[in-house]
């Protein structure tokens, strides 16, 4: 049985493709972004899909545009179901190599940087109020 499972490596990719836009007022703006994570930093004028290296840290996005206050997101990484059934039926070098390659590992598909804000984003997160959860602990903590 632990032969027939694939670990993420084999079934996942060690990138992910992510859309991002920004607003301001609740209007769409172009704006210049930098997504950074361990595992590199990528550009992008939004509206823009962006290739980016998935990691087991989360994605920083700091977007700026002239005349506005820069806007600022926090992508949660979380482990991917193929990553649990590695743990569950692989072992532990699978999970190893999952890990340091980032492949066991997502991020939120869609990232919307509201322009003079902090956000958290998490694909975990199903309603308002544990995303207010969360922004509330990312303020506590860089305040």
């Amino acid at each position: 049985m632990v032969s027939l499972t694939g670990c993420s490596t084999i079934t996942q990719s060690d990138t992910q493709t992510i859309a991002v836009t920004a607003s301001y007022d609740g209007k769409p703006v172009e704006a210049d972004c930098s997504l950074t994570n361990d595992k590199g930093t990528y550009t992008a004028r939004t509206p823009a899909n962006v290739m980016v290296h998935k990691s087991g840290e989360d994605l920083s996005v700091t977007c700026k545009k002239d005349g506005l206050p820069d806007g600022l997101l926090v992508a949660i990484s979380r482990a991917a179901g193929s990553m649990w059934g590695n743990i569950i039926f692989g072992g532990g070098v699978g999970a190893i190599i999952d890990h340091s390659r980032g492949s066991g590992y997502d991020y939120p598909y869609q990232l919307a940087v509201k322009m003079g804000e902090s956000t958290v984003i998490d694909k975990r997160t199903e309603s308002g109020q544990q995303a207010n959860a969360h922004q509330q602990e990312s303020d506590a903590i860089y305040n």
